[in-house]
Order: structure tokens, then C-alpha cells, then sequence
């Protein structure tokens, strides 16, 4: 099992002050069995040359309008035959290059069907500059319906399960992440181990996290999707969302 092939997703969309960061951050992994994907919308600027710029060593690359990030996302979901799977943003960088082997090992040494790990928003111009710190932790059962969820850039799950409960349901909008991962885990119960050290440092200023209107519109789909997947859940939800958000700023 030693060579176990992760398949990463990135999906862009005129993302060329950032893209190249994201870029570099796959392919300077010592983990050398990687597929990576990248998915584009149909970029207007300098995304698809710099994309291009790195040849053979994008394993898959795919340029053409779509329904939005999560469509993509199921672009690069059909293209992948790896035997693990994770998605990294376009905007997004791995904290270092031992991140993908340090996966890889939990998977050879656990029988599991997913991990996740912790995660740090950054400054969108400093990315030195820390502002909040997602601490994640193991999973129990109803968890989710506490606030809990993993963040989704450090969710890496086994291809077979997405094959067998499907993929980003694109009837949310903003939400289809979150929905994926409850749809998973506590639905279908596949196993998560918890790996307590930081993946990934996410920029402020994604689509969800950008303005209150996305947050509030965030929270109402994450509540419906309990209701989608026949999961009850208190109609303090939203409430049990946002208080581990308001620590997580004070453990920046």
C-alpha cells in the first residue's frame, strides 16, 4: 500500500495573483504519487498561462465554463483515479511539503476512510500574518449537530467513498462542502481520523467568509442540509455554528 496515489483537486476561476502559490505547494511535496487535477472555468486573465506554464507536471487540466466551484469540483471528482482524494483552493497552500506523505502514512497504517486536520486563516496580502486558527478534533457521533464539522481543505477521503455516496450536491450554493462531509460522516458513518496539526492556510476573503450576507445564506443551507439528508438538528444550529468561529479567532 505504500503507493497509494492522491489525486488533488484544484478548481480556479480568474485566480491568477494566487494560483501559482497553490501550484507549487502540490508539486513541492516529497510525496511523489500525486495526480493533480486542476479544473478552470474559463479564465479571462493570466490563470490558464500560468497553469500551462507548468507542462506535464499538471497531470490533468481542464478549461471550460461551468455552474460554479462545486460543479468544478465534480469536473475534477470524475476526472481523478487516485486512490485518495483531497481539494485544495485556488487561493490556498499547503503548510509545508511533507503534508500529502504525512497523509498517506495514516492511511497505510489505519484502517480508515478519511482524516483531517487543522487549519489557519491568513491575511490576504500577508500570508505571514495569522488570523484565525481552526482547531479541529476527533469526530463523534452527532457531533455536526454541535457546530462541528472538519475544514474541508484538509479533508482527504478515500475515491470508493464518493463513489458510493455521491459527490457535491449543486443545489447549495455555498454550503455543498459542508453538506458533502455531514452526507459522509454522519450519515453514512465512513470513519475520520483526526490529525492534530495544521494542513493548510487559507486567505480570508473566499466566497463564504467574504461579507455577512454569505455567512448568514452559509448558515441557512447547513441548516436545510440536515433536513436534506433526514438528520434532526435543533433550530439553535446556527447559533452552535458560530461560537466555535468567535474562539477560533482568539487561538490565532
Amino acid at each position: 500500500m505504500d503507493n497509494l496515489v492522491v489525486s488533488i483537486i484544484t478548481v480556479c476561476f480568474n485566480s491568477e495573483t494566487y494560483i501559482k502559490n497553490a501550484i507549487e505547494s502540490v508539486l513541492s511535496q516529497s510525496y511523489k504519487h500525486i495526480e493533480y487535477i486542476i479544473i478552470d472555468g474559463g479564465s479571462k486573465d493570466g490563470t490558464i498561462d500560468i497553469i500551462k506554464s507548468f507542462g506535464a507536471k499538471i497531470s490533468k487540466f481542464i478549461s471550460e465554463p461551468d455552474k460554479g466551484i462545486y460543479d468544478a469540483m465534480n469536473k475534477g471528482l470524475l476526472a481523478a483515479t487516485g486512490d485518495i482524494v483531497g481539494i485544495l483552493n485556488s487561493d490556498d497552500f499547503y503548510i509545508n511539503n511533507e503534508i500529502i506523505e504525512k497523509i498517506v502514512g495514516h492511511f497505510n497504517t489505519k484502517s480508515i476512510d478519511s482524516v483531517h486536520a487543522d487549519l489557519i486563516y491568513v491575511d490576504q496580502f500577508d500570508v505571514s500574518k495569522n488570523i484565525r486558527y481552526w482547531k479541529s478534533s476527533e469526530y463523534s457521533s452527532g457531533a455536526f449537530k454541535t457546530g462541528w464539522h472538519p475544514a474541508h481543505p484538509t479533508f482527504f477521503v478515500k475515491r470508493d467513498i464518493y463513489l458510493k455516496y455521491g459527490y457535491f450536491d449543486l443545489n447549495f450554493k455555498l454550503a455543498a462542502d459542508f453538506e458533502l462531509m455531514l452526507r459522509f460522516i454522519e450519515k453514512h458513518k465512513i470513519s475520520t481520523f483526526y490529525i492534530e496539526k495544521p494542513f493548510i492556510k487559507m486567505r480570508m476573503g473566499g466566497a463564504t467568509n467574504k461579507n455577512i450576507k454569505n455567512i448568514i445564506n452559509q448558515n441557512i443551507e447547513c441548516y436545510r442540509a440536515f433536513k436534506v439528508n433526514q438528520l434532526n438538528v435543533s433550530f439553535m444550529y446556527p447559533l452552535y455554528r458560530l461560537v466555535p468561529k468567535i474562539f477560533q479567532f482568539f487561538k490565532s
